[in-house]
């Protein structure tokens, strides 16, 4: 996995290489956008709990997002989407019941490589790269005695569309799906008399309407 997120950033810093000296040929400045988005995250999980089996429940958030973008020319950016998320989250239909694991504030930094299709006042574009995934804030809840999250590299893919009310403010649709996973480590000793390993698929949706500008 490491391996192949590796392979995959190279691939993107190559491509950001190319697109410069491509843009310095062709265009005297830079140009950079920002936004502002709601965004709904949606988790789409599921894990395999070791002992006790079962599976996982973790809940939506809604939170502000901003996102910086760079333009190498018309078509290419790269976009960097900046929010943290708080997700309540359960064990459930475990061997022991459902579990209340607390909660967990994910800090999920992602940069995208994006193409822009231009022509008009509705200016959609397609996006990949790649997810970094912090866990913090960490409440185990009123049984276990600790929870560890493992920080997760993991990918994304994008689709959403620009809708330009002048030549500087816009507004903005973003749809994201991110492939997020974690080692998680359940110390319940107090409780269950064991410590409980469970790998996590998150893998988010996440819906974003917002307001930009560029400068």
């Amino acid at each position: 996995m490491k391996k192949t997120a590796i392979s995959l950033m190279v691939v993107i810093l190559a491509f950001t290489n190319f697109t410069i000296a491509q843009d310095s040929q062709t265009d005297n400045g830079s140009k950079w956008q920002f936004r502002l988005r709601g965004i709904a995250v949606t988790p789409d999980e599921s894990a395999d709990i070791q002992t006790i089996g079962g599976d996982v429940s973790i809940s939506t958030a809604v939170v502000p997002e901003f996102d910086i973008t760079y333009f190498f020319n018309e078509n290419w950016s790269l976009e960097l989407i900046l929010a943290t998320t708080k997700h309540d989250v359960e064990a459930v239909q475990t061997a022991a019941g459902n579990i209340d694991l607390g909660h967990v504030w994910l800090l999920p930094p992602t940069l995208t490589g994006q193409y822009h299709f231009t022509g008009g006042d509705f200016v959609p574009y397609l996006g990949a790269g790649l997810n970094l995934t912090l866990f913090y804030g960490v409440d185990e809840g009123p049984t276990a005695d600790d929870v560890d999250y493992d920080t997760s590299v993991g990918y994304a893919l994008q689709g959403g569309f620009d809708y330009m009310l002048n030549d500087k403010w816009f507004l903005n649709l973003d749809v994201k799906k991110l492939f997020l996973s974690t080692d998680a480590t359940i110390d319940a000793t107090t409780a269950l008399g064991a410590t409980v390993g469970a790998d996590v698929d998150i893998n988010p949706w996440i819906i974003g309407v917002g307001v930009g500008v560029k400068l």
